[in-house]
């Protein structure tokens, strides 16, 4: 679905990533970890066009992002952005802007299919409901699933979210990613997803990215990437890292400073 070869990309003259490549096949559910500063949202920014490479490039489906018409460009890839949106919009009225992209020529106005589609989206993320509010007046939880329901409006086949649980309660961010998921497994949505917490990463993603300083670390499933070796190397924070009970996966306990400097004390 995706490859990426020896991409180099930043802002102006700085490079934030180097020499980046790796494939990703459709239907397949990435996330990108790494410290503060590593470029994760760079390398989505690359990915959805918002930035161009310094070198190397982007194929979506054997052709470069770079020569593909932006209204093709989002049909095929859709964006969840970090901050949801504060304004005086309805939910109907933001969700129908992911119809754009598939609007004919002298369209002005949503069509009814545009209207059933932007439906579909809104009950599929819960949010139908809340279709005649303001996005000032709703929480945000739910503006980050009015974010989610725009982009399905696209029909897109690549999903891109850069940390669509960020400022989430645990039960928003379950939420949230249960519905990513779903959309990944029941409706073939290649997903790459950016994310800071290393156990809904562990959790959720079939494959992880881990990128440190500007370059890949490693790439694998949760168990090949997350061991404490690599999360202390990378982090530079003691951890401990475990398996959770019910799925197996990787799951990463924090060692506070008070702990260490217990188990340094002589007996």
């Amino acid at each position: 679905m995706l490859k990426i070869k020896n991409l180099t990309c930043g802002y102006g003259t700085k490079i934030v990533l180097y020499d980046i490549s790796f494939n990703i096949d459709r239907g397949e559910f990435l996330g990108i970890i790494g410290p503060n500063g590593s470029g994760k949202t760079t390398l989505l920014r690359a990915l959805s066009r918002a930035i161009a490479p310094m070198k190397g490039e982007i194929l979506v489906e054997g052709k470069d992002i770079r020569t593909a018409p932006l209204k093709k460009l989002a049909k095929t890839i859709a964006v969840v952005s970090q901050n949801p949106p504060l304004n005086h919009m309805t939910v109907e009225e933001f969700v129908l802007l992911g119809r754009i992209p598939h609007y004919q020529r002298f369209q002005f106005l949503e069509a009814k299919k545009d209207l059933e589609i932007a439906g579909r989206s809104m009950d599929l993320t819960g949010i139908f409901k809340l279709k005649d509010q303001s996005l000032s007046q709703i929480s945000g939880g739910e503006r980050q699933l009015v974010l989610i329901a725009r982009a399905l409006a696209q029909e897109p086949r690549v999903l891109l979210l850069d940390e669509p649980t960020a400022h989430l309660d645990i039960a928003h961010q379950v939420g949230i990613l249960d519905l990513v998921k779903k959309l990944n497994k029941e409706f073939g949505l290649t997903v790459i997803m950016v994310l800071h917490d290393l156990n809904l990463a562990s959790e959720y993603c079939q494959k992880l990215l881990l990128i440190n300083k500007g370059r890949i670390h490693k790439m694998g499933r949760s168990d090949e990437v997350l061991d404490y070796q690599t999360i202390e190397e990378v982090y530079k924070t003691i951890v401990v890292v475990g398996k959770n009970p019910l799925s197996s996966k990787p799951y990463i306990l924090l060692v506070s400073e008070e702990e260490r400097q217990k188990r340094k004390r002589p007996c």
